[in-house]
Protein backbone atom coordinates (compact mmCIF):
# COMPACT_ATOMS: atom_id res chain seq x y z
CA UNK A 1 0.00 0.00 0.00
CA UNK A 2 1.83 3.31 -1.06
CA UNK A 3 0.27 6.07 1.24
CA UNK A 4 0.18 10.00 -0.63
CA UNK A 5 1.15 11.62 2.64
CA UNK A 6 1.41 15.03 0.20
CA UNK A 7 -2.52 15.10 0.11
CA UNK A 8 -2.32 15.36 3.79
CA UNK A 9 -3.41 18.99 4.64
CA UNK A 10 -4.95 19.72 1.23
CA UNK A 11 -8.42 20.98 0.77
CA UNK A 12 -10.70 19.86 -1.43
CA UNK A 13 -14.71 19.83 -2.38
CA UNK A 14 -16.49 16.27 -2.78
CA UNK A 15 -17.98 15.48 -6.22
CA UNK A 16 -19.31 12.92 -4.87
CA UNK A 17 -21.17 12.74 -1.11
CA UNK A 18 -19.65 10.80 1.97
CA UNK A 19 -22.00 8.17 3.12
CA UNK A 20 -19.64 7.64 6.35
CA UNK A 21 -19.07 4.12 7.69
CA UNK A 22 -21.11 2.97 4.82
CA UNK A 23 -19.07 3.98 1.96
CA UNK A 24 -16.90 6.40 0.10
CA UNK A 25 -17.14 9.47 -1.82
CA UNK A 26 -15.32 11.24 -4.23
CA UNK A 27 -12.94 14.19 -3.41
CA UNK A 28 -11.24 17.01 -6.21
CA UNK A 29 -8.17 18.07 -3.76
CA UNK A 30 -6.11 21.15 -4.83
CA UNK A 31 -2.42 19.85 -4.98
CA UNK A 32 0.91 19.49 -7.19
CA UNK A 33 -0.29 22.36 -8.64
CA UNK A 34 -3.46 21.63 -10.58
CA UNK A 35 -6.64 19.11 -9.01
CA UNK A 36 -6.70 15.15 -8.39
CA UNK A 37 -9.76 13.06 -7.63
CA UNK A 38 -9.53 10.50 -4.83
CA UNK A 39 -11.97 8.21 -3.06
CA UNK A 40 -13.20 10.03 0.30
CA UNK A 41 -14.32 8.41 3.82
CA UNK A 42 -15.30 10.44 5.98
CA UNK A 43 -16.60 9.69 10.30
CA UNK A 44 -20.17 11.39 9.31
CA UNK A 45 -21.91 11.22 5.91
CA UNK A 46 -21.18 15.02 4.05
CA UNK A 47 -23.13 16.14 0.93
CA UNK A 48 -21.72 16.91 -2.62
CA UNK A 49 -20.04 20.23 -2.69
CA UNK A 50 -18.87 20.19 1.22
CA UNK A 51 -15.09 21.46 1.48
CA UNK A 52 -13.24 19.38 3.07
CA UNK A 53 -9.34 18.69 4.63
CA UNK A 54 -7.49 15.54 3.76
CA UNK A 55 -6.60 14.42 7.09
CA UNK A 56 -4.94 10.80 6.15
CA UNK A 57 -3.78 8.82 3.42
CA UNK A 58 -5.59 5.10 3.34
CA UNK A 59 -2.99 4.16 0.24
CA UNK A 60 -3.02 4.98 -3.40
CA UNK A 61 -5.75 7.73 -4.24
CA UNK A 62 -7.95 6.74 -0.94
CA UNK A 63 -8.31 9.47 1.94
CA UNK A 64 -9.94 9.93 5.19
CA UNK A 65 -11.57 13.83 4.90
CA UNK A 66 -13.19 15.95 7.55
CA UNK A 67 -15.69 19.22 7.10
CA UNK A 68 -13.58 22.19 7.06
CA UNK A 69 -14.62 25.59 7.11
CA UNK A 70 -12.17 28.02 5.57
CA UNK A 71 -11.74 30.64 7.32
CA UNK A 72 -12.17 34.21 5.48
CA UNK A 73 -9.00 36.30 6.55
CA UNK A 74 -6.32 36.24 8.60
CA UNK A 75 -6.97 34.11 12.33
CA UNK A 76 -6.89 35.86 15.69
CA UNK A 77 -4.07 36.88 16.81
CA UNK A 78 -2.04 37.68 13.32
CA UNK A 79 -1.77 40.77 11.82
CA UNK A 80 -3.75 41.51 8.35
Amino acid sequence: MVRDESAIGCVGVLVIATRGPAGPGEVLVKIRGGSETYLAWSETPLPRGATVLVVESRGTRTVDVAEWDDPPGPMAGEAG
